[in-house]
């Protein structure tokens, strides 16, 4: 299907068609706290129209633009991830019965609820290329992950805009999105013309965008859009980068470096890395009974590997030292992600960099023991 023309009022007839055809439709959305969340929307109006964000090691800030694009910015702390793998959900309820033991009910809603994503950029859609593998890829698959993966329709948006710690194009997922999203678009705005250029990389995505009747986009828009692309992948590549060749090798090799200790000098432990990765998986599973002791639910979180509790077998935690548990995060995001899933776990979207309350950034570091080798 050849790629397609939307002026900002069909882009309004795409949104209004995703609300009828879907039970919720989440997009970006400027918040109280002056950030980009994803929020329901019910119109394009809802969108973030005409900010801009500036983001540095441990530091974000979002302010108007004096444009009129509704995707002027990058990606905020949120990711497809809680979509998929909620922060928190209740597995099921064990419930005491009149003389019949326990009877245990599971939560089966999020397999009917329908969702439609919008403004995932190259970066996150390889990450949930990622998460597929991780949940879905293995022996034993996750069955909620599975449902809420088959209900989800991903509207991709190609950056044109980006900040200094991108650095999707060392990971090779960015700018440009290659696969995984339904509908794909770039936003144009050149002097007075703002326009999207709508491309499909999935049949759900065809069919839909085949409905809106929209006319086919020129070469010139085509030529346009993709310039547009070019110039921000040029920006993102003059960012300090991460050469990810060798680098599962390498860390490998240096697991008593000292710069693991200075890290630990800086390092909170607060997780912030973790929750705010696309891609970090890593939950706890707990019990919580009622003051009647009648029921209980069986209750997934999210963990992180920063906690002395998340090492923690009989005896003590594994990683003791905060030295220990950077460098768990880092060796296992960058080398043995590669040994069990076949791909790195990082996709280069700068977001542990940008929420780090200490502004520690994974690809200095990274230089750093390079350059002392």
């Amino acid at each position: 299907m050849k790629p397609s023309h939307l002026t900002p009022v069909e882009f309004e007839k795409l949104i209004l068609a995703l609300v009828r055809s879907f039970d919720e439709v989440w997009a970006p959305k400027a918040n109280k706290d002056g950030a980009v969340q994803y929020s329901r929307i019910q119109r394009a109006q809802d969108l973030p129209i005409g900010f801009q964000d500036e983001q540095t090691p441990g530091r974000y800030r979002l302010s108007a633009s004096g444009a009129k694009s509704y995707f002027g910015y990058v990606v905020g702390p949120q990711s497809a991830k809680e979509f998929l793998f909620p922060p928190r959900e209740a597995l099921l309820r064990m419930k005491k019965s009149k003389g019949k033991g326990v009877a245990i009910q599971e939560f089966p809603d999020f397999e009917k609820k329908k969702i439609a994503l919008i403004g995932l950029r190259g970066c996150d859609i390889a990450a949930m290329g990622i998460l597929d593998r991780v949940f879905l890829g293995q022996r034993h698959q996750d069955p909620t992950y599975k449902a809420r993966r088959k209900n989800l329709f991903v509207v991709g948006v190609n950056c044109t805009h980006s900040v200094s710690t991108c650095f999707c194009t060392s990971m090779g997922t960015g700018p440009r999105i290659q696969s995984g999203a339904d509908l794909i678009l770039t936003e144009v705005l050149a002097g007075e013309k703002h326009f999207f250029v709508a491309e499909t990389s999935t049949d759900k995505g065809k069919h839909f965008l085949e409905k809106l009747e929209i006319s086919v986009a020129a070469s010139a828009e085509i030529g346009l859009a993709t310039s547009k692309i070019e110039k921000t992948a040029e920006r993102v590549s003059q960012n300090r980068g991460l050469n990810p060749i060798g680098i599962k090798e390498f860390l490998y090799q240096n697991i008593t470096h000292s710069n693991w200790d200075q890290i630990a000098e800086r390092c909170l432990a607060c997780g912030n890395c973790t929750a705010v990765c696309p891609t970090c998986f890593c939950s706890s599973v707990e019990d919580v009974t009622d003051l009647q002791g009648k029921e209980t639910d069986r209750v997934r979180k999210w963990d992180s590997c920063f906690t002395s509790e998340h090492s923690y077998i009989h005896g003590g935690s594994v990683h003791q030292s905060i030295s220990s548990r950077y460098r768990q995060w880092m060796t296992h995001k960058l080398a043995s992600w590669h040994d069990q899933f076949g791909s790195s776990g990082c996709t280069g979207c700068g977001r542990c960099v940008t929420w780090c309350p200490v502004g520690i950034d994974i690809r200095e570091e990274i230089g750093k023991m390079r350059e002392e080798i």
